[in-house]
């Protein structure tokens, strides 16, 4: 087992102790120096190229002082050795191209004996894309156009645009290749008054650069109105002419139903032969105005019927006439009177 190591205040309060002053020399032990490490940066981009002239800085992370600086070589690496071990701020502060954009800042670990080694992505400067939006006719700037650009094959995110009213909208598109990323652009509403663009416009956006996608729309059709059609005329309204009520066929004479009032037995008198103005024909009297001339023979039974026979039948026949007469609207009619014999 090793003694222990004895130091100079050890053997100073041994002295005292011992009550002897005695002065010897004293070695004394150092403590031994930390080995440094080394840092090494590999550049690339997303291709997978390697970057020279990208340059780089060590901060001193307690007073963010630069302790160490550089450039990476034509194989795209910077070492940094000797470091003191401790904790470091590694800063890009230049890509070297102008297709590149800055690493972020990131933290390096230094140890004794050790090379901490790391790789640095630069990212490709984004694409600067303008869409403009133009009426198809007369070239005049639309605003208002909702156009969405989406990455092919649509693995990213899409962006959604509108234009302004100089029919104009920029926007940056990220871009992951040297060659340029291809992006498809598709409006999903169109200006107010205008037919919606569905044909899709292909976008290819490379580092760093401008590029420009123009869309255009045609302008909606008025609704054709119908045509106007004259106002119909009613035709002219024809009165039939009036036709005169059918003049109904002359009534035959009716025997009437009542036979006439036969005559008293007396017979008149035989009168002198009259023109009657009557239509009717005058009724017999039943008490002969004039009495029977004296030594005139008597009648007989026979001469009376046959009398009363001849008025009847005279009576009958005048009672037709008259009706007759009546119907037709005769003014005259004229009856003979028969002469008794």
């Amino acid at each position: 087992m090793r003694a222990p190591r004895r130091t100079a205040a050890t053997v100073a309060a041994t002295t005292l102790a011992t009550s002897s002053l005695i002065w010897a020399p004293t070695a004394f032990a150092s403590a031994p120096e930390i080995p440094p490490g080394a840092v090494e940066i590999t550049k690339k981009d997303p291709d997978g190229t390697l970057l020279a002239g990208a340059a780089f800085a060590l901060l001193d992370t307690l007073n963010g002082t630069k302790a160490l600086t550089g450039k990476t070589n034509a194989d795209g690496i910077l070492l940094f050795e000797g470091v003191h071990p401790g904790t470091y701020r590694l800063k890009e502060t230049a890509t070297g191209s102008p297709l590149h954009d800055l690493a972020p800042d990131q933290d390096v670990i230094v140890t004794p004996e050790h090379t901490a080694k790391l790789t640095i992505i630069d990212t490709f400067k984004p694409a600067e894309l303008l869409v403009k939006k133009t009426d198809r006719k007369t070239g005049k700037p639309l605003a208002g156009a909702v156009i969405n650009i989406t990455p092919v094959p649509g693995t990213g995110k899409t962006i959604t645009l509108t234009t302004g009213k100089d029919g104009t909208v920029t926007t940056q598109l990220p871009v992951s290749s040297r060659k340029g990323t291809a992006y498809t652009g598709t409006e999903t509403k169109a200006p107010t008054g205008y037919e919606l663009d569905t044909t899709p416009v292909k976008i290819t956006a490379k580092p760093a650069a401008k590029t420009t996608a123009t869309f255009t729309n045609t302008k909606k059709n008025k609704p054709t109105p119908p045509p106007t059609m004259p106002p119909t005329t009613p035709p002219p309204t024809t009165t039939p002419p009036t036709t005169p009520p059918a003049t109904p066929p002359p009534t035959p004479p009716v025997a009437p139903s009542t036979p006439p009032t036969t005559p008293a037995t007396t017979p008149p008198a035989t009168p002198a032969p009259t023109r009657s103005t009557s239509t009717a024909p005058v009724p017999p009297t039943d008490t002969p105005s004039t009495p029977p001339s004296k030594g005139s023979l008597a009648h007989t039974g026979a001469d009376s019927n046959a009398w009363l026979l001849a008025a009847g039948g005279l009576l009958i026949a005048a009672g037709g006439g008259a009706l007759i007469a009546a119907r037709r609207k005769q003014s005259e009619d004229e009856v003979e009177t028969p002469t008794a014999g």
